[in-house]
């Protein structure tokens, strides 16, 4: 268990308890990684590892940045069977290793176990953990990979998470070229070697507070956008020989990350918020991802908006999507009665 931590020492005690009390069944070694936290956090980081002899703790001298922090911990210190990457002001549910290395133990194909993530608002305590009946999925690796790019975005918030340690270090560390998308980058690349593996159950909990919650702002979501784009590209330049059709991948990601740019553009029309999203850095972006962006439903619905206009647009909403609604019944109902052969 690798735990970085920059200025959490005040959340440190209860995340180390959740890794080390209720995880029936398993052995667990505890790495806390401070790095060069202005505060006290390297105290109370070393008063846990006093009390607890599964606890180390190493102290940075300076700043090294979260992801030369992971891979330390992951690629130098971690040697057990599985290794987990949890923050420190993030939790795991009881049981969480449990289930997840039976999983692991029973599969060795399996590179990685994920379940369900928690978001729970801070200072408040998290809800109760539904810990399900011991269910699980198991996928092929390049079926879920292929699914990422299909969607073009994430389905991991990271804690939740048990990773194979020997593959771990087979695919190497986190990216530093990929500060804010190196998780998903991570798993594809995990994917790419190995099945992935669903427990039917809450398996960690996600603090959300001032310091860690997501940038909503439109200039986030495009740079958002831009970095996901580039950890897409990354993968497939490490693994796209591992991927016979690397090129209907890039593709579809492309496509579909076009769409996700564009979409947000069709909403600020909606929600009367035109003058705060960047529409022409949108599109623009639609266009590097996908030259043919203007064939794109998204960017008809943008023409549409546009001849409507900002000002009227969010209050004929309702109308607009029911017209779509109405004519995209219409569609399907002469497509079936062309099947009949009438």
């Amino acid at each position: 268990m690798v735990i970085p931590c920059y200025r959490y020492g005040d959340y440190l005690q209860a995340c180390v308890r959740s890794v080390l009390d209720n995880q029936p069944s398993v052995d667990v070694r505890v790495l806390i990684i401070d790095d060069a936290s202005p505060d006290d956090s390297a105290e109370k980081a070393r008063a846990i590892a006093a009390a607890d002899p599964r606890v180390e703790v190493r102290v940075h001298e300076s700043n090294r940045g979260h992801i030369a922090t992971y891979n330390e911990g992951l690629l130098e210190w971690a040697d057990g069977d599985y290794t987990v990457l949890l923050s420190a002001d993030d939790l795991l549910t009881p049981g969480a290793l449990s289930r997840a290395a039976s999983v692991l133990d029973a599969n060795p194909d399996v590179g990685f176990v994920y379940g369900h993530p928690v978001h729970f608002n801070h200072p408040g305590p998290p809800p109760p953990a539904r810990t399900g009946n011991g269910g699980h999925t198991v996928w092929p690796g390049r079926w879920w990979l292929e699914r990422r790019f299909r969607e073009a975005t994430g389905c991991i918030t990271s804690p939740e998470v048990v990773v194979r340690t020997d593959l771990q270090r087979k695919v190497g560390g986190y990216d530093p070229e990929l500060p804010a998308a190196g998780d998903i980058e991570m798993w594809m690349r995990l994917a790419a070697y190995a099945d992935v593996a669903y427990v039917r159950a809450d398996q960690a909990y996600y603090r959300l507070h001032g310091s860690n919650m997501s940038q909503t702002d439109h200039a986030s979501y495009l740079n958002d956008l831009r970095e996901r784009r580039a950890a897409y590209d990354a993968v497939l330049e490490k693994c796209g020989r591992l991927l016979p059709d690397a090129d209907r991948l890039d593709a579809m990601v492309r496509r579909r990350l076009a769409r996700h740019a564009l979409r947000r553009a069709v909403r600020a029309y909606d929600r009367g918020r035109t003058a705060s999203v960047p529409e022409g850095e949108l599109i623009a972006f639609a266009a590097e991802c996908w030259p043919d962006y203007r064939a794109l439903p998204e960017y008809r619905g943008l023409r549409l908006r546009r001849r409507i206009g900002p000002a009227v647009m969010p209050y004929l909403q309702p109308l607009v999507l029911t017209a779509i609604a109405a004519k995209g019944r219409e569609w399907l109902w002469w497509q079936s009665w062309k099947r009949r052969g009438i």
